[in-house]
């Protein structure tokens, strides 16, 4: 696992050991930031939810990101995405909170430009968690949400104000994006 494009490129990456993580595959990681380049020139705050070895949020930094706040439950995977932010020179530009996003986003309360969501696919409750933070603070009118999930699950076009706007599937992992408004 490696950082694909920035400053950071071609730095390896620290991944926790096990099958409790699955990080997203270079082409399922270089599809998100073609489709975020595209679509947005504000990366000044970017939340990854669901950070495993952080490589998402670590991604955003290397490509320009402002600042990245990290939100993983696992202590070991926390400690490894401090490990990697370490590693690329990131890690003056980002936080991590060790506990769970429900917690999160709770008490976080800014506003974010990219919102990353990479949780594991037999996570049940995602619904749930998309409905919590399209009614919290962390997402603007112009805020970009992004949700890796497996092709088995479908979203509904509707989570509260945030409205699917376009879905890529690459093998069994699917991109969705959501926007307030529903529209790029």
């Amino acid at each position: 696992m490696r950082v694909i494009a920035g400053k950071a490129k071609g730095h390896q990456l620290r991944a926790p050991r096990g099958t409790a993580t699955r990080p997203a595959t270079d082409l399922v990681k270089g599809a998100i930031f073609s489709i975020l380049e595209n679509i947005t020139d504000d990366w000044s705050r970017v939340l990854d939810l669901f950070s495993g070895s952080g490589q998402l949020g670590i991604e955003a930094l290397s490509r320009g990101a402002g600042w990245v706040d990290f939100v993983e439950k696992k202590p070991h995977c926390c400690a490894i995405i401090k490990q990697n932010l370490e590693k690329t020179g990131l890690l003056n530009q980002a936080h991590v909170y060790c506990c769970s996003v429900t917690k999160a986003l709770a008490f976080l309360d800014r506003e974010y430009n990219i919102i990353l969501m990479d949780p594991p696919y037999s996570n049940s409750s995602i619904g749930d968690q998309i409905t919590q933070l399209a009614e919290s603070e962390l997402v603007g009118d112009s805020s970009v949400v992004v949700v890796t999930h497996s092709s088995l699950l479908s979203f509904n076009p509707t989570y509260g104000a945030l409205r699917l706007v376009k879905e890529h599937r690459h093998g069994d992992s699917c991109i969705a994006l959501f926007r307030k408004g529903g529209t790029l």
